[in-house]
């Protein structure tokens, strides 16, 4: 079997708290207007590469428990290829969305899944964790992805597989941390020594990157922030779709920055994935360049 896009990245159990009074200090409780379960992490870049046109397969442990059941039906409806390695629990976040941003608790029982079903899915494209890069195969394009865990765990050293990426994407907080530099731009160069193309994202401000040694930015987009969830998640998974579509880096950055911005309108951020042809009016309300055959497939269909 051949998929377009492989994730290795931990999937997530994630139960949003939905309008919340603020988010608690120690001592405290607030309460929520709403709870959510939905897919998270790893199940997110998944959901938006799929809602995107691409071939997409998830290979991470999931619990044999209700959780893990609950996102696999969810990934099997979406179209999604499952090699699921069974765990004793399903890697769970408690998401609380809170004034433009969150704060999330999460257990994750550290399970990884295997370089062998990695390749046995013959992917064109594998989007690993940081510090799982060295499960992206010869001849398939790598590409990282960070959090909060692994920037505290590669503080001012990254990783050794770091070259297997070919696009690194981090936020601003994370790429700080992990260089130790002062500026997204700075920690961009300093990054893009050992990998082709590093991403910052910015939240509202957008992303900057670096590619072959050169500053590329991508303005961001005015939007009611309900939750940011999964934004920096979907903006990967538009970049892999853009970049696997032969896409410049400006021109990827730009409809995966668009993507990520429109996530945040709604609870969720699997809920925040929209579909290509969602991305494509949106795009071309605010004149982004086109991307080539993609486009043309789109006025055809």
């Amino acid at each position: 079997m051949s998929v377009d896009v492989l994730v290795t990245a931990t999937a997530f159990m994630d139960l949003t708290f939905i309008g919340l009074e603020s988010v608690p200090s120690p001592g405290e409780e607030r309460f929520a207007g709403d709870l959510l379960r939905s897919p998270g992490g790893g199940a997110i870049h998944a959901i938006g590469a799929s809602r995107l046109g691409l071939g997409v397969a998830l290979a991470a442990p999931l619990g044999e428990d209700l959780d893990g059941q609950f996102i696999r039906d969810a990934l099997e409806r979406e179209g999604i290829e499952l090699a699921i390695e069974a765990g004793v629990r399903t890697p769970t976040t408690v998401v609380m969305p809170w004034g433009g941003e969150r704060a999330m608790v999460t257990y994750e029982p550290g399970v990884v899944t295997s370089a062998t079903v990695v390749s046995d899915f013959e992917p064109r494209a594998v989007v690993a964790g940081l510090d799982h890069l060295d499960l992206v195969p010869d001849g398939a394009r790598g590409y990282g992805t960070c959090g909060d865990d692994d920037a505290r765990a590669f503080a001012g050293q990254p990783p050794p597989d770091l070259g297997n990426a070919r696009v690194l994407f981090l936020n601003r907080r994370e790429a700080l941390l992990i260089t130790g530099l002062d500026s997204p731009e700075a920690a961009a160069r300093r990054l893009g020594a050992d990998v082709e193309v590093v991403i910052v994202t910015l939240g509202p401000d957008g992303a900057v990157a670096s590619a072959d040694g050169a500053l590329v930015r991508a303005p961001g987009y005015e939007m009611k922030a309900v939750d940011t969830t999964g934004a920096g998640d979907l903006l990967c998974a538009a970049f892999v779709w853009a970049d696997l579509a032969g896409a410049d880096v400006e021109t990827a950055l730009r409809w995966a920055v668009l993507y990520g911005s429109l996530s945040v309108t709604v609870p969720t951020g699997a809920a925040g994935a929209v579909t290509r042809e969602r991305l494509m009016a949106e795009a071309s309300s605010r004149g982004l360049p086109p991307l080539g055959a993609l486009a043309e497939k789109e006025n055809q269909s």
